[in-house]
């Protein structure tokens, strides 16, 4: 093939889209649809539990939009990420709803499933054989780490993808894998070069985002010899120079270059150049090749159990000096603790954000004057459910009546609920940011269905 054409219809699978784009996508070309699954970036819960953060009527949604065009096209679909964070229990939530998609179009398609969780066990020895190494800015690894970690994952490259698409897969649903491996294996496998197809691939990573109209839907990249150019698939959305520059601003730590499994894109020769008003040209990316082929690891634990309660203010006197109140409140919460419940510092934690007054970001952008009104958030961690849900009770008269040192009468505030107290479970905290040193394929595991997924 001299070029391949990479249809990737949104974000995320789950997120939704006009089908209508999917069919232009088709008309232009598509030799395969990519899209992600998942993603780090609604915190640790996902992966710690082993739950998706989608729910099953619109992941069951988006697979037939995309099984009934590549079906009708004799193209490939290719998912990472599966069930948001990539664990086993997530690609056969997806690899099930898939399953019902595919019977109830009458839809004969070959699937394959990537694994990508990983054993403690089998991480120790990669440990105590030195081929784990930690990424900034955490330091060395303990095993004890590891064996503390509920769910434990490795993105995956486009190897893994690659392997199942060779062996005849026509749908391949993949545990955890780099954003960009989702769309380039293809290309990769067809022998397109490395530098223009993953930073394509980087580019289409998020669907319509570089574009003008990030609402409308998703893009179509065509990659070749020399380069690859970007269209939306809405033909009222454009892309220009800029908003395809822009992307590699988004989640990289460089602008200028981005580590995958078996080495670095490079885009600092890269050129934009606007095809006509809507479709943008890139040449001169690169990629080099690292001596050492790389496995990301994202684990996750439980750091104890929390409950949330919540109450609003809008009691001008407290207002006028919230962040006094504020003090006071987790002042007369620790000593209440400690007299009612006998529970020191470190046997619990709480944290109290005002929202309305400096709660996203605090010290840094600090109020000129007194909010209008002001949420009270009660977040309290503990070892334990029942615990947490004892201080939030402490609390609760607190939430509802506290005054300030300086007034002589009990204001009331509001709850949104009764009760007062959220129990939210287990609360969870990434662990891992570490890499084991490995062949492309030595961790994960492909199985294949036959016609369609038990």
């Amino acid at each position: 093939m001299d070029k391949v054409r990479v249809l990737a219809p949104s974000g995320m699978l789950g997120a939704g889209w006009d089908h209508a784009t999917v069919e232009r996508g088709i008309a232009l070309g598509a030799d395969v649809i990519s899209i992600d699954g998942g993603s780090t970036d609604s915190g640790p819960h996902y992966l710690g539990a082993a739950t998706a953060k989608t729910t099953a009527k619109a992941v069951a949604r988006d697979l037939r939009s995309l099984f009934t065009a590549a079906a009708g096209a004799g193209i490939p679909v290719v998912v990472g990420s599966c069930g948001t964070s990539g664990t086993d229990t997530g690609v056969d939530w997806v690899a099930g709803i898939a399953a019902e998609v595919l019977a109830e179009e009458g839809l004969d398609l070959k699937v394959a499933k990537i694994y990508s969780e990983q054993d403690a066990a089998e991480l120790k020895e990669h440990l105590g054989a030195g081929r784990v190494h930690p990424l900034p800015p955490l330091g060395e690894l303990a095993a004890e780490t590891l064996e503390s970690c509920t769910h434990i994952v490795g993105a995956m490259g486009h190897e893994p993808i690659v392997e199942a698409l060779r062996a005849g897969a026509q749908v391949v649903l993949a545990g955890r894998a780099t954003d960009t491996a989702v769309a380039a294996a293809y290309p990769l496998m067809k022998g397109m070069p490395a530098g223009p197809t993953w930073h394509a691939a980087k580019i289409v990573e998020c669907g319509g985002q570089c574009t003008d109209n990030p609402r409308a839907g998703g893009v179509l990249a065509t990659i070749d010899a020399d380069g690859f150019t970007i269209e939306p698939l809405d033909p009222g959305a454009a892309c220009t120079p800029i908003l395809v520059a822009a992307h590699m601003l988004y989640e990289t730590a460089n602008p200028f270059e981005m580590r995958e499994p078996d080495g670095t894109l490079d885009v600092r020769d890269a050129e934009y150049t606007a095809v006509d008003d809507r479709i943008v040209r890139v040449t001169g990316s690169k990629f080099h090749v690292a001596a050492q082929h790389t496995i990301k690891l994202e684990g996750a634990r439980i750091t104890g159990y929390e409950t949330m309660s919540f109450s609003a203010i809008r009691d001008p006197l407290v207002l006028a000096d919230i962040d006094e109140w504020a003090s006071l409140m987790r002042a007369v919460i620790t000593q209440r603790v400690g007299q009612t419940l006998g529970l020191t510092d470190d046997e619990y934690a709480f944290d109290l954000r005002l929202y309305g007054h400096n709660a996203v970001l605090g010290e840094l952008e600090p109020e000129s004057g007194p909010p209008r009104e002001v949420g009270v958030m009660l977040l309290v961690n503990a070892p334990d459910q029942a615990t947490a849900t004892a201080v939030a009770k402490v609390a609760n008269p607190l939430m509802l009546h506290l005054p300030t040192p300086a007034m002589d009468y009990l204001p009331s505030f509001a709850f949104p609920s009764s009760p007062a107290e959220v129990e939210r479970g287990a609360a969870y905290e990434f662990v891992l940011n570490h890499v084991v040193d490995c062949a492309p394929l030595d961790l994960f595991r492909i199985e294949f269905g036959e016609k369609t997924l038990a």
